[in-house]
């Protein structure tokens, strides 16, 4: 049964069938196949998995993703990001990741964070001559910080399939998050500066970023809201999704006055249809895990893992590689339920701290948000340019590599992720 659940996986993504269709579908080729378990199996799956009550976090997340990006929120936040970087060389493309790194403590999702910031910023990057296709890597890239900067719905996912705290898992994010940015600056400064890219005319003073942070104290008050309220015990990861909701509905509609009511139904569509889509994803991988339980296939691979080497390093260094390039082929929250139960005894027997791993795993599968052919992030970005997946599937190549170098830092200095504990 587990070749044949790979099998007939490997054949649907061949196909371009939705990986959460075809995490499904695989799981009920093999039962149809061998028979040993009856096909109610996954349609019970789909629905008691899915009956959650941290899970109720994702659709809130995502529906206070969806009310902040068209609420005015963006463009105060990079009015915050510009007055503090945008005079550096390359100011504009830094601004962009700096603003990347606010909403992302806002939104939990890479494609809304890209979808938020790139509108605005990748025309105003265009616009002063940057070339379009760093223009959309790097807000592509930046927009991977959405999942690991908290809140975080791989995060939420994380700690519901490894039984981890999530508020923990929230907290552990805060730093390496800061430092993909910093990764992502480097490079860009870099670029910025080979290909003669000025910042902004106007110098960075105090009183610009006080006056900017003035204006944007609403917009910057949101996830001081979020965290806060989490880490002060005042509510759950989930019930602080739906202040998330609430927060950004008051700040949008009443106080910016650029969230009208019309606009409502379009943002509750598109997050209905998000939440559907990852929901969906959520029951079908739920079945597909839960089969392979069965199978015993995650003992297996653990114990030839294991096999391979006694060395800890080697053995988090081939966990990595295999997290990159799953990555590259399934959705992020499709990766984590199933391989969570698989990888995760692994690091813990040769010495990880849970809510350690669990960062490592997260920032390692956020590099495939700009890695085709699934790379979500790259679509979004092409999507509002206009530059060919083929073009910026290159253009982003030195930028993964910088988020490939900090995923190391981050693996080999746990102090990173574990200060705020």
């Amino acid at each position: 049964m587990g070749v044949t659940i790979f099998v007939a996986f490997a054949i649907l993504l061949v196909l371009t069938v939705p990986i959460g269709i075809a995490l499904g579908l695989s799981a009920i080729v093999a039962i149809l196949i061998h028979g040993a378990i009856p096909i109610e199996f996954i349609m019970k799956e789909l629905t008691t998995s899915v009956n959650s009550f941290p899970l109720l976090a994702i659709p809130f997340f995502i529906l206070a993703g969806e009310i902040m990006g068209k609420g005015g929120i963006s463009k105060r936040l990079i009015a915050v990001a510009e007055s503090l970087v945008g005079s550096v060389t390359g100011g504009l493309a830094l601004t962009a990741i700096v603003t990347c790194m606010f909403f992302a403590a806002i939104s939990g999702s890479g494609p809304a964070t890209v979808a938020a910031v790139g509108s605005i910023m990748i025309p105003a990057m265009v616009k002063k001559g940057y070339d379009i296709k760093f223009s959309t890597a790097v807000v592509a890239s930046a927009g991977s910080i959405g999942v690991i900067i908290p809140p975080s719905i791989p995060m939420v996912m994380y700690g519901v399939s490894g039984s981890v705290s999530i508020g923990d898992m929230f907290m552990a994010g805060i730093f390496p998050g800061i430092l993909v940015g910093l990764g992502l600056m480097v490079y860009a400064y870099y670029y910025a500066k080979k290909a003669g890219y000025k910042g902004t005319s106007e110098k960075t003073s105090i009183s610009n970023i006080a006056k900017q942070i003035w204006h944007a104290k609403w917009s910057l008050l949101i996830p001081i809201i979020i965290l806060g309220g989490i880490y002060g015990g005042i509510f759950t990861p989930t019930e602080a999704a739906a202040v998330a909701v609430a927060v950004g509905f008051i700040i949008g509609v009443f106080v910016y006055r650029e969230l009208k009511m019309k606009d409502l139904n379009a943002v509750f569509v598109d997050s209905a249809l998000m939440s559907a889509t990852v929901l969906i994803i959520v029951g079908s991988a739920t079945g597909f895990g839960k089969l392979l339980t069965i199978e015993q296939i995650p003992n297996k691979i653990a114990n030839s893992l294991i096999a391979l080497s006694d060395d800890k390093t080697v053995i988090i260094l081939l966990i990595i590689v295999l997290l990159l390039i799953v990555g590259c082929f399934m959705d992020t929250i499709a990766a984590i339920i199933i391989l969570t139960p698989i990888l995760l005894p692994i690091a813990t027997q040769v010495g990880y701290d849970p809510i350690h791993f669990g960062i490592i795993m997260i920032v390692a599968l956020a590099i495939g948000f700009i890695t085709p052919p699934v790379g979500v992030n790259l679509f979004v970005g092409a999507g509002i340019s206009g530059v060919k997946l083929e073009a910026l599937s290159k253009a982003v190549i030195p930028l993964i590599i910088a988020m490939v170098i900090v995923l190391l830092i981050i693996t080999f200095i746990p102090f990173l992720s574990l200060i705020l504990l």
